[in-house]
């Protein structure tokens, strides 16, 4: 099939992490694929004034940063600015993704010689005050086929937009990069988390949990990547050990290092760091977020409430206060946890969900929901 992604911004979020590795995984089965990108944000006279305000310099990605795209041979065609495809940007196909919201508008835009149309949905992707809450909802209920990796999402959009046709296609973990043989607890505890300022995903709760534990294990560790510098308004634990911008070898190695890894979101689409950290045999620490109670309910990490840094803080002490036998217990239940679902079976039925939505739209009459 020739496939087309259209995404906002290649980067380095976990989000687009999911659709380079379909688009690698696709193109290695014979696909032709593509991935149509926009040019990242430039400053606005706004970002220019905030900045001068706080004496601090313009924080915005530069246009050649890394993406997820790199390590691949996939087919990357970036447009000029944050722009709706016209039909001239993009070949002809038998099938068009959208990755996101506002994409899911484009691609509904496009002429059928583009492809047919499919929204990959992995959140529902209202945050924040200033959310387009009209819009996003307007997207969830354009009639295409849609797949999710987070079993609520499946369910919301059955219930809240009366959308039958969508599979569940939950995310798994690159075994060949994600993995690590049995070991002991570290000779001095250590947690980790994955950093962002971006409030809905709960790094203030997990900083407060951190300082919380501290109290009575003031020698605990932390561990720390994320894809952007520490801001001043979100700042890192005392000591934290940080790497901005880790590549993704290197992540195994941090999920290694520690006891535990804090997944303090407040929302979640699925939560990819629960699934790599647990494939490299590290328990999780989790808020019902995302993909997190199906995970976590399977065994290999503590659930607790949201909103709750005192929660976690216990958690954390829990964990630091197990003896070695039943710490590595808890260790082997993360990584079957995670060694039960991958790539390839992802790939299967992702593959599958689009080639049934081209099958439909050549014959309607046999649509059904999935």
């Amino acid at each position: 099939m020739r496939i087309t992604f259209v995404v906002v911004v290649a980067d380095l979020s976990g989000g687009f992490r999911v659709v380079a590795t379909y688009a690698e995984r696709l193109r290695q089965r014979g696909h032709e694929v593509l991935v149509m990108s926009c040019a990242r944000r430039k400053p606005t006279v706004k970002d220019r004034l905030r900045a001068f305000v706080k004496r601090r310099p313009v924080r915005l990605t530069p246009e050649n940063a890394p993406t997820h795209l790199d390590d691949t041979q996939v087919a990357h065609k970036k447009l000029e600015s944050r722009r709706p495809p016209t039909p001239d940007d993009l070949p002809d196909a038998d099938v068009v993704v959208a990755t996101w919201w506002e994409t899911a508008e484009w691609v509904w835009a496009l002429p059928a010689s583009k492809g047919v149309k499919v929204h990959f949905m992995q959140d529902y992707e209202v945050w924040g005050n200033n959310a387009p809450v009209a819009r996003v909802d307007a997207s969830c209920t354009l009639p295409m086929p849609r797949i999710t990796p987070a079993r609520w999402v499946k369910d919301m959009l059955d219930k809240q937009f009366g959308q039958g046709d969508v599979t569940l296609v939950p995310n798994a973990v690159d075994l060949a990069k994600f993995t690590a043989a049995p070991r002991s607890k570290q000779g001095v505890p250590t947690v980790g988390f994955t950093y962002t300022a971006f409030r809905p995903k709960g790094t203030d709760i997990t900083i407060e949990a951190i300082r919380l534990a501290r109290q009575q294990r003031p020698e605990l560790k932390v561990v720390a990547f994320g894809a952007t510098n520490p801001l001043p308004e979100v700042p890192l634990p005392p000591n934290t050990a940080y790497h901005p911008r880790a590549p993704e070898q290197k992540l195994k190695e941090l999920y290694g290092q520690c006891d535990a890894w804090l997944f303090g979101t407040r929302k979640e689409g699925f939560g990819l760091p629960i699934l790599e950290a647990m494939a490299c045999r590290t328990p999780v620490i989790g808020t019902p977020a995302g993909a997190a109670p199906e995970l976590l309910e399977q065994g290999g990490g503590i659930m607790v409430p949201m909103e709750d840094p005192r929660a976690m803080a216990d958690a954390i002490l829990k964990v630091c206060a197990m003896p070695t036998a039943e710490w590595r217990a808890l260790s082997d239940a993360a990584h079957a946890t995670a060694h039960r679902w991958t790539w390839d079976d992802a790939t299967d039925q992702f593959e599958a969900a689009l080639k049934r939505a081209v099958e439909r739209a050549g014959n309607p009459a046999h649509a059904v929901a999935v």
